[in-house]
Parts: structure tokens; sequence; C-alpha cells
């Protein structure tokens, strides 16, 4: 219809063009969600929420008869640190220690322990050399121990630490 009315001036057919031009970009961007394009869909406000199964008629928790388990305390722990009261917050009066409540973490320590090996040397009168052997596991100059190889496979092998992603254990860096 543009085109063809006469009467309207080109400046503002060209107005036209880029207003209509704009008002369909915005009408695209509008209709932009995270099934049609590359939107996560946390950013999504108008996506359906919740499970599409429905509610369950199950209560949340473990089934009827499952044992839970935790851990146990031990009774010699590596380190004991004591947490005394601050005496200067407790009204005034006479006080007398009646023991203590316990509770205890577990952690687990990853230490970098590296041996060096050192062959003796000796020379003999006439200048020749003789090397002690290295024992027959130390083939290079630099190489990971037993204990580091085990600790990979372990970590890979029970997709602690995925091997495809990319991550790398930097042991020399400590």
């Amino acid at each position: 219809m543009l085109e063809e009315d006469k009467s309207i001036s080109p400046a503002v057919k060209t107005m036209f063009k880029l207003l209509i031009a704009l008002v369909s970009v915005l009408m695209c961007r509008l209709n932009v969600n995270s099934k049609n394009s590359s939107k996560p869909p946390s950013e999504d406000k108008n996506r359906k929420r919740g499970s599409k199964k429905g509610k369950s008629e199950k209560k949340a928790g473990g089934q009827n008869g499952h044992v839970g388990t935790k851990l146990k305390k031990i009774d010699n722990p590596d380190k004991i640190e004591q947490i005394k009261l601050d005496r200067r917050k407790l009204l005034k009066g006479e006080y007398r220690d009646v023991g203590y409540e316990s509770r205890q973490v577990f952690d687990i320590n990853i230490t970098r322990i590296v041996t060096e090996y050192r062959a003796q040397i000796l020379e003999d009168q006439k200048g020749r050399r003789f090397v002690a052997e290295f024992p027959t596991h130390v083939k290079s100059d630099v190489q990971y121990g037993s204990e580091a190889k085990v600790s990979a496979v372990y970590m890979s092998q029970f997709q602690l630490i995925p091997y495809q992603r990319g991550y790398k254990i930097n042991l020399q860096s400590r």
C-alpha cells in the first residue's frame, strides 16, 4: 500500500518501512524462549515449572524399612581442639566444669611426597666410573609414584574426577 500511494512523501515511506522492520524485530525477540534459542531455561520467565509427571503419592525420604547410615565417632581423633566459654559473657557467679560436648569433623589431607633417589658414583685410580643401580620402579629423572597413579585411576574410574572434562592434577605446584 505504501508503494502504491503517491500522496505520501518518500521520507515518510522510509520512516514507515523502518518502523515496520523495528516492530517485526521486537516481535521476534518477544517470542524467543529456551526451546527455540540458546537462552538458558533459568532465564525463560514463561516456562512451565515443576514435574511433568505430577505430584507423587509417596512421601519424601527413604523407603520404609530402609536402615540409614551416617559417620560414626571414633575413640581417638588425630587432633583435638578445646573450645572454651568466654566467662566474661556469663552472669557473675561460681561455675564448675562438668564436661564437654563433642563433635567430630572427618577430612582428607592429600599431600605431595617427593622421594629423591641418589645413586652413588665411585671412581677408581684409572678414572673409571661406577654408578649404583636405581630401584627397578624408578625409570625416569622425574615420574609419578605408584600411589599417585593408583589415586588417579581410582578417581577416574569411580567418576570422582571425570577424565574427559580436561581437569588436570598438577602435583608439582604444591
